[in-house]
């Protein structure tokens, strides 16, 4: 037996190079989808005339495992992201330091009701919020889990935004890209608006 694995044929050039042509043509089929979807978001190619985002564009994406946030079980917040991840979906996550006064709870209360009026693609966005001091009942506010800092360090958020006074919510897609951001002037309409738009075009999450 032994002699028999020593003396195994290796693969010829032609084999690999068919090797390697099935991988790519398997990795297409997957997630080529995806990443022609992404693309079309970002950059607008291929959308109607005349659409346009109202929120801001995060350029470039920033990844989420750089703003160092756990779940309260110690789980990065990264992980919940990727091609590796089967059920991985979009998120809006509220961002405010300091004390959650009306500004921050207006954010909390906005991103309920745009994930709401979703609809049929509410289960395709996930909520989340990172809060500095939250307020003492977040109760009326389910499915929205309260994010931790990973080892105690303040991340830079996308936008070089002071969240203590300007409050933000982030959209971060199934990758794990922070690509938008809202902010205390965008109505719910606008945001809206720019969500069922992304749900449409979008196969992937």
């Amino acid at each position: 037996m032994a002699e028999t694995e020593q003396h195994k044929p290796e693969p010829t050039a032609a084999q690999i190079r068919r090797g390697r042509r099935i991988a790519i043509l398997l990795f297409a089929i997957g997630f080529g989808p995806m990443i022609v979807a992404t693309v079309m978001f970002y950059t607008g190619w291929l959308n109607p005339a005349g659409q346009s985002n109202h929120g801001t564009l995060v350029q470039p994406p920033v990844a989420v495992s750089q703003l160092n946030l756990m779940t309260a079980d110690g789980e990065p917040l990264g992980d919940r992201f990727g091609p590796q991840q089967a059920e991985a979906t979009w998120m809006m996550l509220v961002a405010a330091g300091g004390e959650c006064a009306a500004a921050c709870q207006e954010q909390v209360y906005l991103a309920r009701q745009v994930n709401t009026a979703l609809g049929k693609n509410q289960d395709r966005m996930q909520r989340a919020a990172y809060l500095e001091q939250p307020p003492a009942d977040l109760s009326g506010y389910p499915e929205m889990p309260l994010l931790e800092l990973r080892n105690g360090e303040l991340p830079q958020w996308p936008g070089n935004v002071d969240i203590e006074s300007t409050p933000q919510i982030y959209v971060i897609d199934p990758f794990g890209n922070v690509m938008m951001r809202y902010g205390p002037g965008h109505t719910g309409k606008a945001m809206l608006e720019d969500l069922k738009h992304l749900m449409k075009i979008s196969h992937i999450g």
